[in-house]
């Protein structure tokens, strides 16, 4: 058994490699392209390109274990990495009249996006994955919340595109937006940290007005992301108690990756994790969520996509004008 296990194995690695080099040059490529052009991420740019290379008429059927490879195990890795970007008093720090705005406005708007989605006709699945990209954490969210719900790529691409292309209509709106409401630094932080949906978008959005709103808006953005691993844990439960009454097969609990992004956060926040390796774990954690995106992009099809028609649009432009409503109330009252 070990012997015939072992040629298994071999020609298992031998068939991700062509689809991991090619996820490498699309990685290098969005990258560049991120020099070049700021303000696209490199998220955005592997997105693009993996549609790109899916919907050029090449065969992928190659490439295809790689490209899900990527996709799937390289995300975990780096939503497992992302937790070493916060550490429990930086949270704290904010105050909890900050923290309360944060929670209230990541609640409401995971649910009403919800609401709108079944109003509008949306999948039950494509409806899930905007809210929570939306109200979390943009791409890396809808990732993260497809490893446990197993979604059709066309869902996964499609929420992605909608975080995308409203997080990127935040950048310019919320600075003009400021010149008329002249909140404080702080304030505008809180807001823009609270309200723009991917990490790269927020400090696009904040650093325009100042480094005192770029630091607030940084921290505040990350405590969004913080409820990621209670909100996978919880649609986790919900689809095992899902697959239990109809007896299919249960979903875990907690996903791994959860518990190891949990674990990374208490050894930052213990200051277990040294300060020389944060910057590389920070790099290596936008590589993989780079790779992963790129992959997910190659396993959409645009003309499936295209199908999606104005329900789609209409529900992310209702949430996030409910996002920003709501968290520019708080900030108001607060101030």
């Amino acid at each position: 058994m070990i012997q015939s296990a072992t040629p298994v194995r071999r020609a298992r690695r031998s068939s991700l490699l062509p689809g991991l080099v090619v996820v490498v040059v699309g990685v290098v490529l969005a990258m560049a392209i991120n020099r070049v052009l700021p303000a696209v991420s490199p998220l955005m740019a592997a997105l693009v390109l993996g549609a790109v290379l899916g919907n050029c008429g090449i065969s992928t059927v190659a490439l295809a274990p790689g490209l899900a490879f990527a996709a799937r195990r390289l995300l975990r890795v780096g939503i497992v990495l992302l937790g070493v970007q916060l550490a429990v008093p930086d949270v704290l720090n904010l105050g909890l009249p900050v923290l309360l705005l944060v929670l209230a406005t990541v609640i409401v708007t995971f649910f009403s996006t919800q609401w709108f989605g079944r109003r509008l006709g949306l999948s039950r699945d494509r409806t899930l994955l905007v809210a929570t990209g939306f109200s979390i954490c943009g791409a890396a969210a809808v990732a993260a919340v497809d490893g446990v719900t197993d979604s059709d790529e066309e869902d996964v691409m499609t929420a992605i595109s909608l975080v995308t292309l409203y997080g990127c209509l935040a950048i310019v709106a919320l600075p003009v937006a400021q010149t008329f409401l002249n909140l404080s630094q702080e304030g505008f932080g809180i807001w823009a940290g609270a309200s723009v949906h991917e990490v790269a978008q927020v400090v696009a959005t904040a650093e325009v007005v100042g480094s005192a709103a770029l630091a607030t808006a940084v921290v505040v953005k990350l405590t969004r992301v913080v409820l990621l691993a209670p909100l996978i844990a919880g649609i986790g439960f919900w689809r095992r108690r899902t697959a239990q009454a109809a007896g299919g097969k249960k979903a875990p609990l907690v996903p791994l990756f959860v518990g190891g992004f949990l674990t990374m956060m208490a050894l930052r926040s213990l200051n277990l994790v040294p300060v020389d390796v944060l910057a590389p774990l920070k790099v290596a954690q936008a590589v993989l969520f780079t790779a992963a995106l790129f992959g997910v992009g190659a396993a959409v099809r645009l003309r499936a996509l295209l199908r999606t028609g104005w329900s789609g649009l209409a529900v992310g432009l209702l949430s996030t004008a409910l996002i920003m409503l709501i968290s520019l109330g708080g900030v108001l009252a607060l101030s």
